[in-house]
Parts: structure tokens; sequence; C-alpha cells
């Protein structure tokens, strides 16, 4: 007697995600490819550069308190934590990886300073990094940057160089930079030093709230969710980490679909944080350690806003309230294979708000 099982009954034998097994069949029997599981790639980080990473900055960083509300509780039908990273040194997580990244240097390298293009808070949280170790730093702001984020760059010393809002004249501007001045670059997200920060908001997390079982990240080029999902995985391996991403700027949730980075031509999204690209170093990551994404519509990411102003009493930015906007979505709600995220860790990533865009949409 003999019994065949095919790849979908296989997969709810064992419990596993088809997204993360692909399974050969062979004559003699089944091979079947964990292959997320058994990768021999190595990362740009890992557990130890993240611990490493928390002992190097533990006298910089803000630890960031945990918020919960019954109201968001019943809103959600799960039990929400809130990491109000809002609250971190030039308020948002970005510090972390940024004071890893300059507190890494040696002192050769540090005397010629650092370099970075970055309209947001990665500009500002390099500034305050530099000026702590007492280094320049230089950052290449394309035109159009909100206004409250070129003044928390100004504020912490930076040296603020303008190019224009494509790309290339980004990359341009700082590469000519990086010449005259001899000065290390520091990628916002693609940089091993910067996702071993971002990392240690993982350890802090799951020491504050040891109950979460799903964590949901706001992504973007990849930095903060690759630090996270490492050090997360690595204390509780069966966490779940999940995306959130704005429906205007999908580029990751294209990604994790295609087996490939994609890359969109333009973005659309009241998330100004969530416009960049995943990178090279933080694709390998989100590729195989986040379980998926949820996209979310730009109304969604404002009324999720307006309740961690209202319930919570935290000022969150667009880019901050995603995580909140992705578990209060249908499309979160509705789906199945989440059914079982009972205690779901969110995000909130930064709280660097334009007032004055703000105050002149009450007006409105």
């Amino acid at each position: 007697m003999s019994c065949l099982l095919g790849e979908t009954e296989l997969l709810k034998l064992f419990n596993l995600s088809p997204h993360r097994f692909r399974i050969t069949n062979f004559v003699g029997g089944i091979k079947m490819e964990a292959e997320n599981e058994i990768r021999r790639e190595k990362y740009v980080a890992d557990i130890s550069s993240i611990r490493e990473a928390e002992v190097r900055i533990k006298s910089f960083i803000h630890k960031t308190p945990v918020l919960s509300s019954e109201s968001l509780n019943a809103a959600s039908g799960r039990q929400l934590f809130f990491k109000c990273e809002c609250f971190q040194m030039g308020g948002a997580f970005k510090f972390r990886g940024a004071c890893n990244a300059v507190f890494s240097l040696d002192n050769d390298e540090a005397a010629r300073g650092v370099v970075t293009h970055s309209s947001g808070n990665h500009a500002a949280a390099l500034s305050l990094a530099a000026k702590l170790r007492g280094i320049p730093a230089y950052i290449v702001i394309p035109n159009g940057a909100p206004k409250c984020k070129v003044e928390n760059v100004m504020r912490y010393g930076g040296q603020v160089i303008w190019s224009e809002a494509t790309m290339q004249s980004r990359e341009s501007v700082a590469s000519k930079v990086l010449q005259e001045t001899g000065a290390v670059l520091v990628h916002p997200y693609n940089d091993g030093r910067v996702i071993s920060g971002q990392g240690t908001i993982s350890l802090e997390f799951l020491e504050q709230a040891p109950q979460i079982d799903t964590l949901i990240v706001p992504i973007s080029g990849g930095g903060l969710i690759s630090g996270v999902a490492l050090a997360a995985k690595s204390i509780n391996p069966a966490i779940r980490v999940l995306a959130a991403e704005p429906m205007g700027a999908d580029d990751a949730a294209r990604s994790k679909a295609a087996g490939r980075i994609i890359t969109l031509p333009e973005t659309n999204t009241v998330a100004d944080g969530l416009r960049a690209s995943l990178g090279n170093f933080t694709w390998p990551i989100v590729r195989d350690l986040v379980d998926d994404i949820i996209t979310v519509e730009d109304n969604e990411i404002i009324e999720a806003m307006k309740l961690c102003y209202e319930i919570l009493k935290v000022v969150v930015e667009p880019s901050g309230a995603i995580g909140l906007a992705a578990v209060l979505s249908d499309s979160f709600k509705n789906y199945p294979a989440l059914k079982n995220c009972s205690n779901i860790g969110i995000i909130l990533s930064g709280g660097n708000v334009d007032l004055g865009k703000l105050w002149d949409s009450y007006r409105k």
C-alpha cells in the first residue's frame, strides 16, 4: 500500500508556511527543502552584533517605554503593546543605528567625520550622534524635505548640503562630499552597523513584554525590520514578524511576492519616512525572516495617527502610526493565518511631525 501526499497536504501536516518551504518529489521519497531555515548566506548583522551594539549605545539612548490601551485592545480584538520610539533621542528609532555606527568608528575614521543622504530622521540622528562624539556630520538633504526634520539636523549641528529630490542627485552629491572630506558614509539603512543598532529595540521590547507573539514593524528601506527580525527570532524563533507598508509605496510587498527586489518608479504616500526601497543587505533578511507584509491606505494611517493622539496621548508621525493602522485594517482582521496573533507588539517608530502642516490641515 502506498500513500502519496501533495504539497498542500504536506505543508498542513507539518504546519509549515508555503512561503518558506519548497517541496520536491523524487523517486523513493519526498525531499523537503526548508529554504529560508537552512540558508548558508551570512547576513550583515546577527544577534552577536546586536548585543554588542546594545552595550555600545546603552549610555546614549533612551530605553523607551511600552504603553497599552484597553480601548485599542477592544478595537483590535488583541492585546496590543506599543514600543514608543517616538520618545527616543532625536524623536525616532533612527538614533540607535546612527549611534552604533558613529561609536563603532576608530579614532582616525571618526576624525574625518560622517556623511549621509537623508530627507528624514536618519539625518537628524546621525547629526546628533556625531555631535555626541565631537565629530563633523555632513548631511545631504533633498529639496522639499520636511521642515521639522531639516531643523532637527541644524539643531544638532549637522552641516546641510542640498541636492535635488532624485536619488541620483542625492547619491551624486554625497559622493562628492565623500571625496572632498574623506568622511565615512553611514547609509540610512543598508549598513550592518545601522541594522545592529535598530535590533536593540527587540532586546528591550521582548524583555519589557515577553508575552508578545507577533511584532508589527514599519518597512521602507528595511533597516529597522531587519534588525528587529534578526534579534526577535534569535530570542524566540516562533515569533511572527510582520511588516506594515503604505499601499502607495508597496515595493517591499511586491518584492516578497516576486522573490526579488522590486523598485517603484514613484511613490505616493503621506508616510514620508516609508518611501525608500530595499537594499542589497536588507533584502535577504526581509526575504527570509519577515513572515508577511500588510499594506494599508493613507486614510487608515491618518486614522491610526489620530487614535495615537487621542487615546495613547502620544505624538507620532504617519510612518510611526502605520503599525496600528495595519492591525486595525480589515485585511489583517480577516487574514486566517493571523487569527492566532494574540499579543502584538507595535513599534511607534517616530514622532517628528511637521506641525505647521498639521495646524494648516486643521484650519481647512
